[in-house]
């Protein structure tokens, strides 16, 4: 429809004849009239139509023209009159619950059952809104931090990170994964671009069963060359959740106010807290002894954002120098203290949702750091192979989308936020 306005247009054309089109969101048949609310991509539109006009059910697809006129009580102020409305789609079939009641009224199952549809209902679609505006806001502010974009594979030869958390394939008669994610390909590509950026999936085959874990998630990632330790790293990350904040302000503040959200106040410099730090400060709060453990639990992921909050009034906050132990075989030590790590995490609003760190650069630090943990490197080769021909000190981070925009929303469960989660017990639609 070349002449097509949109919902959100239709009070600018006060006085004229104009065409909408989209789904029929709600009709209202009284004795005198009947009122039609027409739902795209922008919003609602209000037409009204003579009593006794065949109406489809909601969420056909239907196109109106008519005059635009002005009232109040109309969503936007204005609705069409002497209209003339055609069906565009056959009749549609009831959704498996009202789209047009203004609360959700379905359990989370039957939303994710019936995804396509469900989702247009304009509160479940708002989380998707903020999720796009918020990769576009991290696109944003790494091509500003001078990185190029990336597309690296999704099938790999060897696992990323090793361990067992891998989805196995059949490539062709040869073993296959898929790519736990891109940390390979972006530090080999910090040798041809210097800094690198990348919007793509990840996967993890991880059984949980939480509202925070997913099988496939989408995935943020940045590798920064010519860094001296993590603390360059951290405001590359930082930078990256002020563009996304800024970006959903600007692109998505209507679906944020609809949820009922808050951004974040993203600090010029994000606090930090060290590892060790961490964990003695909960533990003179709690009474726990907690020197053998190596990461942090979610309790305590919770514990140290509300310390955050009450001594630095920040709802993010770094954890650094987490242990060797915990961190992947390519994170960086402390020279100066060996146990610990140059890797870090991000805090926000109780959860995690950034990791990253300083990487190893050196073929002969690798090979050592994998016979410490008793990994054989031929898995590693092609990997390795890079760091033999000259690999700048880097470093970078991955933000996983959708459970930073679960937080951001006040999604109770990540996948609420997840237009078709992938999870130990759902593989469709």
């Amino acid at each position: 429809m070349v002449s097509r306005v949109l919902a959100a247009e239709v009070p600018a054309h006060v006085g004229e004849r104009i065409t909408i089109a989209g789904w029929l969101h709600r009709r209202r048949e009284l004795k005198l009239l009947t009122f039609v609310v027409i739902r795209d991509r922008t919003g609602l539109a209000q037409v009204l139509l003579p009593a006794g006009t065949a109406v489809p059910a909601e969420e056909t697809v239907i196109g109106v023209e008519g005059l635009v006129v002005t009232n109040d009580q109309a969503p936007g102020g204005a609705e069409l009159t002497e209209a003339d409305l055609t069906v565009l789609s056959g009749p549609a079939c009831p959704p498996p619950f009202d789209l047009y009641r203004p609360t959700v009224t379905a359990t989370l199952p039957t939303i994710l059952d019936h995804a396509p549809t469900t989702l247009r209902h304009p509160l479940l679609r708002a989380g998707f809104e903020v999720a796009a505006a918020s990769a576009a806001g991290f696109r944003a502010a790494m091509m500003e931090a001078g990185c190029t974009e990336i597309f690296t594979p999704k099938i790999v030869a060897s696992a990323t990170e090793g361990g067992a958390n891998v989805f196995r394939l059949d490539y062709f008669g040869r073993p296959a994964y898929l790519a736990q994610s891109p940390q390979f390909y972006k530090q080999a590509m910090v040798g041809v671009f210097e800094r690198v950026f990348e919007v793509g999936p990840a996967f993890r085959a991880e059984p949980h069963d939480t509202g925070r874990h997913l099988a496939e998630y989408a995935s943020l990632d940045a590798e920064l060359g010519f860094i001296t330790d993590h603390f360059d790293v951290m405001p590359f990350c930082r930078d990256a959740i002020a563009g996304m904040t800024s970006m959903v302000r600007e692109r998505a503040g209507l679906a944020m106010q609809a949820l009922g959200a808050t951004l974040p106040i993203v600090p010029a410099e994000i606090p930090h807290v060290h590892f060790a730090d961490a964990m003695a400060l909960i533990s003179a709060a709690t009474g726990e002894d907690l020197s053998a453990e190596d990461d942090l639990a979610p309790a305590h992921e919770r514990w140290l954002c509300e310390w955050a909050a009450r001594e630095h009034g920040s709802d993010l906050l770094f954890v650094i120098g987490y242990p060797l132990t915990a961190k992947p075989f390519y994170t960086h030590p402390d020279p100066q203290r060996p146990r610990y790590s140059h890797g870090f995490d991000l805090l926000f609003r109780g959860t995690e949702i950034v990791t990253g760190g300083q990487r190893l650069h050196r073929y002969d630090d690798y090979l050592a750091a994998l016979a410490a943990r008793g990994m054989d490197p031929a898995p590693f080769e092609s990997y390795l192979q890079v760091f033999r021909h000259g690999m700048p000190p880097h470093g970078g981070f991955a933000i996983g989308l959708e459970r930073w925009t679960a937080l951001l929303t006040g999604a109770a469960n990540v996948r609420q936020v997840t237009m078709f989660p992938r999870d130990l017990h759902r593989l469709s639609p």
